[in-house]
């Protein structure tokens, strides 16, 4: 059984317990938090709650830590610092910085002897190994990535963060005439602004400045600055009854050409609709806990990204059975 832990018990945290015990080779050795412990009720029978600053005295104890904060401040810091005992897994989605934090959790790793597995999810991720397999096949092309219509996990822990926001949702939408050129096989060249827009629903805290807060939120750096950004401010109960879900998704499409004079026109999509950004998240964060694992026990150290997974290390199932009923 690989023994998993979880740090931080929030949409994610609880993703990724309900995933583990839907692993038969899998269990779930111990949870972490920042909040008292003692108000944190899991699922799963027997499985402490710990404070997170213990999580070093478990470190004989857990095979493979799950890390469950947000990108923005929590795992910059945690999984470098993490490194130093277990084998560690995130879902750090900053596209812009994953080679500084690839670099930072690579050095922990590497010195402590332990094995780190960064930026886990369906973007980056799953969406990350789709454009590097169209990009193979279709050389000659060009690749675009849609997200949504839903709610990003990560923009709206980030508005979470603005001093006086006391909560939020955000929605990504693709625009639609973008998608439709690109689907065309087309190939149009479309800036950031032309593929996304962007929708914020804030609650904000009692006395709090508004007009300060969407400023901070349009002006957002890697978040909100290249994309036309709405901001609504509600109620926390409009929040509750009309944005409680956490539906996203989206497509990787690669259009290129083929033939002498380039005459064929071929089009790659790979699309996921999600019911819960977070459980699915969660499910991808557990596969590749699993491959994490077995290429720590083969020997290897230091820290890896999905795109240096090979992908039957992902499966409950044995060689034999991946070429019979997978290949």
């Amino acid at each position: 059984m690989i023994r998993i832990g979880i740090m931080g018990y929030g949409n994610l945290g609880r993703g990724v317990e309900h995933a583990v015990a839907q692993n038969p080779d899998m269990e779930l050795a111990a949870v972490f938090t920042r909040r008292d412990p003692a108000s944190v009720r899991v699922v799963t029978p027997g499985v402490p709650v710990l404070a997170a600053e213990k999580a070093p005295e478990m470190k004989d104890k857990i095979d493979v830590m799950i890390l469950c904060g947000g990108s923005a401040t929590d795992l910059p810091e945690q999984t470098p610092r993490l490194a130093r005992w277990f084998n560690v897994v995130d879902s750090f989605d900053t596209h812009a910085h994953i080679p500084e934090h690839f670099a930072a959790v690579n050095a922990a790793a590497a010195d402590a002897g332990t094995l780190g597995l960064i930026s886990v999810g369906w973007d980056p991720g799953l969406f990350s190994l789709n454009r590097v397999y169209a990009a193979a096949v279709l050389p000659q092309g060009e690749s675009y990535t849609f997200w949504g219509k839903g709610v990003s996990q990560g923009h709206s822990d980030a508005i979470r963060r603005i001093e006086g926001v006391q909560d939020a949702r955000q929605y990504t939408i693709p625009v639609e005439s973008a998608l439709e050129a690109v689907r065309s096989g087309s190939q149009p060249a479309l800036t950031t602004r032309q593929k996304h827009t962007r929708e914020c629903f804030v609650v904000a805290k009692p006395g709090a400045d508004t007009a300060r807060i969407e400023k901070e939120i349009k002006e957002m750096p890697n978040y909100f600055a290249d994309y036309d950004t709405t901001v609504h401010f509600i109620s926390q109960e409009e929040l509750l009854r009309d944005h409680a879900g956490l539906p996203h998704g989206g497509m990787v499409i690669r259009s290129g050409k083929t033939g002498a004079g380039g005459e064929n026109t071929h089009v790659i999509e790979y699309k996921l609709t999600l019911d819960s950004n977070p459980e699915f998240t969660s499910s991808v964060l557990v596969a590749y806990a699993r491959a994490l694992w077995r290429m720590y026990q083969a020997g290897r150290r230091g820290c890896l990204t999905v795109l240096d997974v090979p992908p039957a290390l992902l499966s409950l199932l044995s060689g034999e059975e991946l070429r019979a009923q997978m290949l």
